[in-house]
């Protein structure tokens, strides 16, 4: 069975690999093997004096290591602590402090040793320390009076505790101070006011201090702030100062910066590599300094650089010995500034540059353990031999100090021991265990055989053979069962055995064996390789931009391995979707219901299967309407005028575009509000213009692309002061309801236009162009004066003008209008009539004196009739008809006349009032025009080689007929047309035979009408003449014999017996298919025949009736069923029921299209049957 191991991605693999190279060192727990420390407590041990401390040590080896254990670098016997317990194969030690013990009595530097037969390893020196919470000291703290704008530091000094507490500051109600540019907290703990205000002063500034170890927090005694100024110093806080300081006193005024912390100009740090760099400046200052770091000489370091509580702490993270240097704060406001050197020294504990490592070796050979470790300043190194420093360790022969190096030559099995190297500088020390082991082992391979490794295609596929041997084994890799060793640059040897293949393809999977070997044995494994189509995002999602509560979907198409399963995770800004009903994840989808604005943000699709992973992501943006402005404020009123402001509200993803102001009117209109102005969406200030006498409240409206905001709060009223008006009325009018009167009307002023109580109007008029006074009315609360007794229709000057309280508004301008219309009085004359043509006639007047109109001339109605038409002679009423010409026009056209007819018309004048009396009744005729079409054309009496034709007389003959026009053509069975043959026809014949024809031949026929005029339009109809005269006597006779009416009726009788047969078998089971039999055999002489005149209906399909083109023509009479005829009209005809009528005349329509060939064997150069000699006709 194979064991499956996944390979996700190529960072992994890295991780494996690394693991690998470290596991190969290992050596099998079952071989002999010097100890090993595998864990072990921290260097510095801070422990809970309230728990019981526990000490860890644990080594691994063979045969198992022992322990023992130093205290303070004497021995610690732990058999004679009744308090101290070692756990059961294992080197920790337990001390037990819950029952008695106090941690106090176990402070001290202790030290593991692990050892067996092989060698010793030791632990590092653990010193074991207790926590410390002390309590503060007990302290008369003294209330602070302070003049404001004065820097304040209210001093922590927290109990020394182990570690360090936490320092922070709150109030009685244990609400933490707030904390600004202003105000802030040192990183000492002490509290800084860079300027006190008024608001500083409390009772209540606590220090606290919080001990992480032991979870309790130390509370100081509350400080009392007290903020005073001169304005405000009274008797109390006097008695408490001294004349000095109460007369020295002045005013708060501004004041450059100082620092506070740290005082000086310069001052020196010292930091550890890798630890965090701590720079602080706070500084005093009215108004209140900004802080500002630079380095000298050099950039602050980019993406380790952060700046704290207000930019006055810089942080530097994993400093270097680059960091070092002088960093400079300045402290700058707007009266001068003040700065700060501190010289920043970075040091090192000693650090690892090649820490030793286990060694084995196989008896006879050469190695070395390498121990090489930097720091400032420069660590030294010493070496141990299983716990002893080497240079009283028992000899070795085989081995040669070298500095940080031990050479070893020509190995034997007692040369196995543990080696201690040691790197210390006055910061630190590293103490590391490296074992030489003297092993003689043939090659192992630890790899589990038949592994099983999945990858994706074109990712490295890493393949382990974890091996083991001393010598050294050689590696090599095949592939397949009789594969070559595999070489080259498309592949990768590690030390470890690893096998890599930095692009795999699918030509890469397959069994691959390892194969391990050295002086000692041979070994192999194999191990299987499969590659697997990558997952892919075919269709991602994609940025959406949605209205607030509407639907959206992203999809996240996917395309996999068949064999591997993925499973797809949606995250919403990185984090899981919330846990809402709205968000529906589908297969391949995730759809957002009633989408709100916490629904903004980044969407993405994760797609994970146990090899790979993919993702693809899109925004969403939520849009809305925008929030409404608040805060609006009126500044800068005057009367005429005002400033109004406000604050926009939130845009909801879409730029606002403009504003809108709308006013109320609480005085005139309340309720009412009014559009004012508006200004674009980056203004948030307006400038408004005023009227008096208005109590104004605005409001203001926010508009972006979706649409129009809710209505800001109404601003604070305010009411203008009264004034005269400044407009008069508009729209001023003079119209005469009656011949006698003049009605006056204007559009009276809204209430904000009034500009005072008391609003009237000064109505004023006069004749024009008379010498005379004006007349004046004065009124209110109307918009419309009648003036009486005036002369009809004369032009009177007019003007209305408003007026208040407190006054007249500017002089109105004058307006012209007339007093009231009477009806015209006389007729237009001199009418006179120009016929164009048939159908068209100019008619012409003299325009009637203006002055007896006695009204606003709107122009001239011509009434025009038609009388009689000259063709006919006869009289038929027809209704007026009635054409407007506007203004003084003095003629017009009359179109749509009817030709070869007799017209009459009169003219009238037309004012306001109505129209005026008509003028005499004026004659005209038309002259001939074309001919409308025959009435019909009828086509009977067909024969051999003859068809007689009828017709009628066209409907309209618009003149006298001078003739008819008879044109006609052959059409064969592929609808082709033959040579065209005209004949005119004297007017007076209504009929005509046509002889000397073609037989069994389709005609086409085209016919019209004359006039002196021309030809008028055409009907057009189609005939066939018949085969032979004797076949269709027969046909006449068959129809109409008693033999085939007894045969139809067998026929009948054999077809329900049939059905019936039909029936009973299908009762029993079985199927019978009468109609197929029916269809198979249909009788074709069982034809419909007419009676009267022995002609055989038209063929038509009832299963395709479709239209035939327009103004052609088909005969026929009756139906016949289509699969009982062979040829027919309906080829020709579209399959349309054509008919003859009762005197044998067709009035069928030709489509001039055939729809379907004829039937083979019935081409008409063939000898007839009967049958198709029937069905030539149809």
């Amino acid at each position: 069975m194979m064991k499956k191991m996944s390979m996700p991605t190529s960072k992994t693999s890295l991780v494996l690999f690394l693991c690998q190279i470290i596991s190969a060192l290992d050596v099998p727990l079952d071989l002999s093997q010097p100890p090993t420390i595998t864990q072990q407590s921290p260097k510095d041990y801070i422990v809970d004096p309230r728990e019981n401390i526990v000490i860890q040590c644990e080594a691994k080896g063979k045969p198992p290591p022992s322990f023992s254990w130093t205290r303070n670098g004497t021995h610690f016997d732990i058999d004679k602590d009744a308090q101290v317990t070692m756990k059961p194969n294992s080197g920790t030690l337990v001390i037990n402090i819950m029952n008695g013990g106090k941690a106090e009595a176990y402070e001290g530097v202790y030290q593991c040793t692990a050892r067996n037969e092989r060698g010793a390893a030791i632990s590092n020196n653990i010193v074991i320390r207790p926590s410390r919470s002390p309590l503060w000291t007990k302290e008369k703290l003294e209330p602070n009076h302070v003049r404001e704008g004065d820097s304040l530091v209210l001093h922590c000094r927290p109990p020394v505790g182990l570690p360090p507490p936490i320092i922070f500051w709150m109030d009685n109600a244990f609400q933490r101070l707030p904390q600004s540019e202003r105000v802030s907290q040192g990183l000492n703990g002490d509290l800084y006011f860079s300027n006190v205000q008024p608001e500083d002063t409390r009772e209540d500034y606590i220090c606290y201090a919080r001990f992480n170890h032991t979870q309790t927090i130390q509370q100081k005694q509350p400080i009392s702030v007290k903020v005073f100024s001169m304005d405000s110093l009274n008797d109390t806080i006097a008695a408490n100062l001294s004349d000095t300081d109460i007369y020295g006193a002045k005013p708060v005024t501004e004041r450059q910066p100082v620092l506070l912390t740290p005082t000086g100009s310069t001052s020196t740090k010292v930091e550890l590599r890798g630890n965090v760099l701590l720079l602080e400046c706070i500084a005093a200052g009215l108004p209140t300094p900004v802080i500002r770091w630079i380095k000298e000489g050099g950039e602050l370091p980019a993406n380790r650089t952060f700046f704290e509580n207000f930019r006055k702490t810089l942080k530097i993270i994993d400093v270097s010995e680059a960091d070092s240097g002088n960093y400079k704060c300045i402290a700058r406001n707007t009266l001068g500034s003040a700065h700060h050197v501190i010289s920043v020294t970075v040091k090192a504990a000693p650090y690892w540059i090649t820490a030793p490592r286990n060694l084995v070796l196989s008896p006879g050979e050469d190695g070395t353990l390498i121990c090489r470790a930097n720091g400032n300043p420069k660590p030294s190194i010493s070496w141990l031999a299983n716990g002893v420093p080497i240079a009283i360790a028992p000899e070795d022969p085989s081995r040669k100090v070298d500095g940080d190096t031990i050479i070893f030559s020509h190995v034997q099995e007692r040369s196995s021991a543990v080696y201690q190297c040691n790197a210390s500088n006055e910061y630190g020390y590293l103490l590391s265990n490296a074992f030489v082991n003297v092993l003689a082992e043939p090659p192992r391979i630890l790899t589990p055989a038949n592994k099983l490794y999945q990858v994706i295609a074109d990712s490295p596929a890493l393949l382990d053979c974890a091996y083991f041997g001393s010598p050294k084994p050689e590696i090599e890799w095949f592939k397949g069962v009789k594969g070559s060793i595999l070489r080259g640059n498309e592949y990768v040897f590690h030390d470890n055995g690893t096998l890599e293949i930095p692009v795999a393809q699918k030509n890469s999977a397959g069994t691959y064996t390892c194969v391990a070997r050295n002086e000692l044995g041979k070994i192999q494994n194999e191990v299987q390789l499969e590659i697997k189509d990558p997952t892919m995002i075919i269709k991602q999602p994609e940025y959406k931009v949605i209205q607030r509560y509407g639907q959206v979907s992203f999809e996240c198409i996917i395309k996999h391995d068949s064999t591997l399963l993925p499973t797809v995770t949606w995250l919403k800004d990185n984090d899981e979707l919330p846990d809402d009903d709205r968000f529906l994840v589908g297969k391949d989808n995730l759809t957002i219901m009633n989408v709100t604005d916490k629904d903004d943000g980044t969407y993405t699709c994760i797609v994970n299967t146990t090899l790979d992973s993919v993702s693809a992501s899109a925004v969403l943006t939520v849009v809305a309407r925008p929030n409404p402005p608040f805060d609006l404020e009126l500044t800068g009123q005057l009367e005429r005028s005002i400033d109004l402001s406000w604050i926009p509200g939130d845009e909801n993803n879409s730029p606002i575009t403009n504003f809108v102001i709308e006013y109320e009117d609480a005085l005139h209109e309340p309720g009412v509000w009014h559009y004012q102005t508006e200004v674009p969406g980056t203004q948030t200030t307006v400038h408004l213009k005023l009227s008096p006498y208005v109590n104004y409240s605005f409001r203001v409206i926010a508009v972006n692309k979706i649409g129009r905001s809710q209505p800001s709060e109404p601003s604070e009223q305010y009411l203008t002061k009264s004034a005269s008006p400044d407009e008069n009325p508009a729209n001023v009018q003079g119209i005469g309801s009656e011949p006698d009167n003049l009605v006056i009307t204007w559009e009276p002023l809204k209430g904000f236009q009034s500009n005072g109580p008391g609003l009237q109007y000064k109505v004023s008029w006069r004749q024009k162009d008379v010498d005379d006074e004006w007349t004046s009315v004065i009124v209110a609360n109307v918009s419309k004066y009648i003036v009486s007794g005036t002369p009809t229709f004369v032009p009177y000057e007019i003007k209305v003008q408003a007026l208040n309280d407190l006054g007249y508004a500017p002089e109105p301008s004058e307006v012209i209008g007339h007093s009231g219309e009477d009806l015209p009085m006389v007729a237009p004359g001199n009418v006179q009539v120009h016929v164009i043509n048939s159908t068209l006639a100019k008619v012409h007047w003299d325009p009637v004196p203006l002055k007896t109109v006695r009204g606003h001339l709107q122009g001239y109605k011509v009434y025009y009739w038609k009388v009689q038409s000259l063709s006919r002679r006869s009289r038929r009423h027809v209704e007026q008809k009635i054409l407007t010409f506007r203004g003084n026009k003095t003629f017009g056209m009359l179109p749509g006349l009817e030709p070869y007819s007799s017209y009459k018309l009169n003219v009238r004048v037309v004012n306001g009032k109505g129209e005026g009396p008509a003028s005499p009744d004026k004659v005209f005729r038309t002259p001939e025009g074309v001919p409308s079409s025959p009435s019909f054309l009828k086509i009977t009496n067909p024969t051999l080689d003859s068809l007689t034709l009828e017709w009628g007389s066209p409907t309209h003959p618009n003149g006298v007929l001078t003739s008819y026009t008879l044109k006609f053509q052959p059409i064969n069975n592929t609808h082709e047309l033959g040579p065209l043959v005209e004949i005119r026809i004297p007017a007076n014949e209504s009929s005509l035979i046509l002889k000397n024809l073609n037989y069994s031949t389709r005609y086409k026929f085209y016919f019209n009408a004359q006039t002196s005029v021309g030809s008028g339009s055409q009907i057009t109809e189609e005939a066939v003449t018949i085969m032979d005269e004797a076949m269709a006597s027969r046909q006449v006779d068959i129809a109409t014999q008693g033999w085939f009416i007894g045969l139809m009726c067998a026929v009948a009788l054999l077809i329900l017996i049939l059905l019936i047969v039909c029936f009973i078998r299908r009762n029993k089971g079985g199927k019978y298919p009468v109609k197929e039999k029916e269809d198979a055999h249909a009788d074709p002489e069982i034809q419909p025949m007419k009676e009267d005149d022995g002609t055989f209906g038209e063929y038509s399909d009832a299963e395709d009736h479709k239209p035939l083109k327009k103004g052609s023509r088909t005969p026929s009479d009756r139906t016949v069923k289509k699969e009982d005829s062979d040829d027919s009209l309906v080829d020709y005809g579209e399959g349309v029921n054509g008919q003859f009528n009762e005197d044998g005349s067709f009035i069928g329509q030709y489509s001039g299209k055939k729809e379907k060939e004829p039937a083979e064997g019935n081409e008409s150069s063939e000898a007839p049957s009967p049958v198709n000699a029937m069905n030539s006709f149809v």
